[in-house]
């Protein structure tokens, strides 16, 4: 009588092609296309409060807020998050058995119409929430252009009489 072992858990092996298929697909069209991979971007909402006020919450856990930075050029706010100690913590790790926790830099541009002010960010619970407005200045605002007719302009001032 021969026994053979099964082993619930799944052969993992980083090089194996079955290991993480949306990742490695999306890999080869990032490759192909050359934007950064879908799986290295965090994920975020906007959200408009009102007229000028709006909500952009990242989901970036495992960062702090020394590892990350937020700015505003003309009408574009970038937000960048650089891991600090990441080698360092591989470096006590013996051997991984599954490394699916992957703390990549990334960088996100938003390009606005108009010029933004930020009024608020915080950080919690690996949420990253920035508050910010975006007023059109009066002249860039669309303006209603009234079209002249002279003749019947002078018919009504005619019916009026």
């Amino acid at each position: 009588m021969s026994y053979r072992s099964f082993s619930f858990l799944p052969n993992i092996d980083q090089n194996s092609v079955f290991s993480n298929r949306f990742n490695q697909i999306d890999k080869i069209f990032s490759t192909l296309t050359g934007e950064k991979p879908l799986s290295d971007t965090p994920a975020y909402n906007l959200f408009q409060i009102d007229e000028h006020k709006y909500e952009l919450i990242l989901s970036i856990p495992g960062y702090e807020e020394k590892e990350l930075d937020i700015s505003v050029h003309n009408s574009q706010l970038t937000v960048q998050g650089k891991k600090q100690n990441q080698e360092n913590d591989d470096k006590k790790i013996k051997k991984y058995l599954h490394k699916g926790i992957i703390f990549n830099d990334f960088s996100l541009n938003f390009n606005f119409d108009h010029k933004i002010q930020v009024k608020k960010a915080e950080l919690f619970s690996g949420l990253l929430k920035i508050n910010f407005e975006c007023r059109v200045p009066d002249e860039e605002k669309p303006k209603k252009i009234f079209i002249n007719i002279p003749n019947k302009v002078k018919e009504i001032e005619k019916n009026k009489i």
